[in-house]
Parts: structure tokens; sequence; C-alpha cells
């Protein structure tokens, strides 16, 4: 890249040269401190000419900058705009397949974004929680796709049966601004997002968890306030056999109650709305394989987030 620099700033504005520039470096540092060990070939095309820093690099700043979000696309932009930065650019065939081999790759970098530009006013002391789903096909349908990984599952949020995946958001709260990612999940369709949190807050202490009603269960954050000092706040649940009287004479306290929890609560759902709209994560009806789908999600998240070293 240091032999055109001239010749290369002409055929992207020199603001975008910059941001290339840096999720390049950003990328090499990662894969020689982490991500080589995870991706490591072992066969005799174990240095291969198109690195795979190169292919990520590729990857997250046309979806990044350029908003391709289709690697077909990607692939396309690159060859006609970044051939002179990656000469070695190989067909759109070995790229799609070099991609897919990467997911592992991509869900390491994210981790690392996460860990590495935490902003200073996260507030580790209230986490925000909540899921969204991606959606490979209608639930009227039968999926083939990644069975291994997906099955049926309800959105109630679009009352809709769909096959595919959860992706589950533990994040700090920053307020006035999107909460920071601590941790990004996935699980079937199928799993209740309460059976995810059970599993993720076996490592979380001291703070308070909010949520919305699917995450409410008082027996085991009772159990989680002794062993965890771990807390929860979720909008009131209707309990079941409760009268009529009972909810009326509750009902004020309980309408404001649950109001001042989803206002606390709603920038995580603005956090994946906004991620949905960088890379339409959430529709993933093209992927045809288990690789292909792991690298849409982390590959989507890691692009999305990359703006943090900017």
């Amino acid at each position: 890249m240091k032999n055109h620099p001239r010749f290369i700033l002409i055929m992207i504005p020199k603001d975008k040269a910059i941001k290339l520039i840096k999720i390049y470096c950003y990328v090499c540092e990662q894969y020689d401190k982490e991500i080589k060990y995870i991706c490591q070939r072992f066969s005799n095309n174990d240095q291969p000419k198109f690195t795979d820093q190169e292919a990520m690099s590729i990857y997250l700043y046309v979806m990044q900058v350029e908003e391709h979000h289709k690697v077909k696309k990607i692939h396309e932009f690159a060859s006609e705009h970044l051939r002179e930065w990656f000469p070695k650019l190989t067909s759109y065939v070995a790229f799609n397949t070099r991609i897919n081999r990467l997911n592992e790759g991509f869900k390491a970098l994210t981790l690392s974004l996460f860990n590495d530009f935490v902003p200073n006013d996260c507030d580790k002391e209230i986490s925000l929680v909540d899921s969204m789903p991606i959606i490979i096909c209608s639930g009227k349908r039968n999926s083939k796709v990644a069975q291994e990984i997906t099955d049926k599952g309800f959105c109630s949020t679009k009352g809709i049966y769909y096959y595919g995946l959860k992706l589950h958001a533990i994040s700090f709260r920053r307020k006035g601004h999107l909460p920071h990612p601590e941790q990004m999940l996935f699980t079937e369709a199928s799993k209740h997002d309460l059976c995810m949190l059970k599993e993720a807050s076996q490592d979380m202490y001291n703070r308070t968890i909010v949520a919305d009603k699917a995450y409410s269960n008082a027996e085991f954050w009772s159990e989680k306030k002794k062993t965890n000092n771990l807390s929860i706040l979720t909008p009131v649940k209707a309990i079941k056999g409760q009268t009529e009287w009972e909810k009326q004479q509750n009902k004020a306290w309980a309408d404001l109650y649950s109001s001042a929890v989803s206002t606390v609560r709603q920038p995580i759902e603005s956090l994946f709305n906004w991620l949905n709209e960088k890379t339409k994560i959430q529709i993933a009806s093209k992927v045809r394989s288990t690789s292909g789908l792991l690298t849409f999600i982390c590959g989507r998240i890691a692009a999305a987030f990359i703006n943090l070293i900017f």
C-alpha cells in the first residue's frame, strides 16, 4: 500500500482511505494477538497471498463505510475501487468461501471491540437486557439451513412464528446514549429469554438488570440477590388467579412502575434498531450454510461496532 499513495487516494476519498487504514491496522493487531490461533490453517496453503486480514478488512470497511450488505456487492466494490489496495483479491467464489470460514475470527474481533472501547460514561452497575430475532424464513416453511443451531420460535413483538436464531444483548447503560454491549449471544429461536440470562448471570455480580416481563422470575432472582448481589427490574407481570378487584387496587402503582422501567430499558431496543439499520442483520433469508449464518451474524455485529475505533 505504501508504493501507491497518490493513486489510492484518487480511488476513494481521503477520509474513507483513513478509515480503511484504521480498520486494517486494528484487524492486523487483533489477528496477531488472537485470531490467527482460531483461524490457523493446517495445510500447504497456510500462508495465502490474499490474507485473512485483508478479507476481513474489506468486509468490514465496505459494509460499515460504503453500506453494502451483500457479500457479492462487497466483492464487486472491492474489485472496482480497492484493487490497488488489495492487488491479490481473489474471485467472488473464493472470497465468499474465505469470509464464511472466518466466522470465529469475526466473533473474536467483536469481543475485542466491546472490551477495548468501553465508553467512560458506561454505568457498570446497571445492565439492559433484550433479544431480537434473526429470521431465516417464516414459520410456515420448513428451514433446511443450519438446523443444528436453529429452530422454530415465536416473536411476540412482531407476532410471527419464524425459523432462525435469537440475538441477545447484555449492555451497560449509558444515560442519553445507546447502551454499550458487554455481551452479545445467540441461541435457538425457541429458547426462552430467561434461560439465556440464567446462564449468563453466573458470571455477573453487584448490579441491577433492567429487562422486560419475559425475564421475570421472583424465586430465581431472590436467590441471585443472595449469591451474586443481582437484582432485576421488569414491568409488573400479571399474577395468575388475581381477581379484578386486586388488579384495579394496584393499577395506578403498577402502571407508573412499569412505565418507569420501560423508559430505562428503551435504549436497548434502539440499539437493536440501529444495528438492523446499519447491517440488515434481522433477515438472513439468503444464508445457505451454518458457517455462512455464523459469519452473517458475527460479521455484521463487528461491522456495526468497528466505528468505535474511528
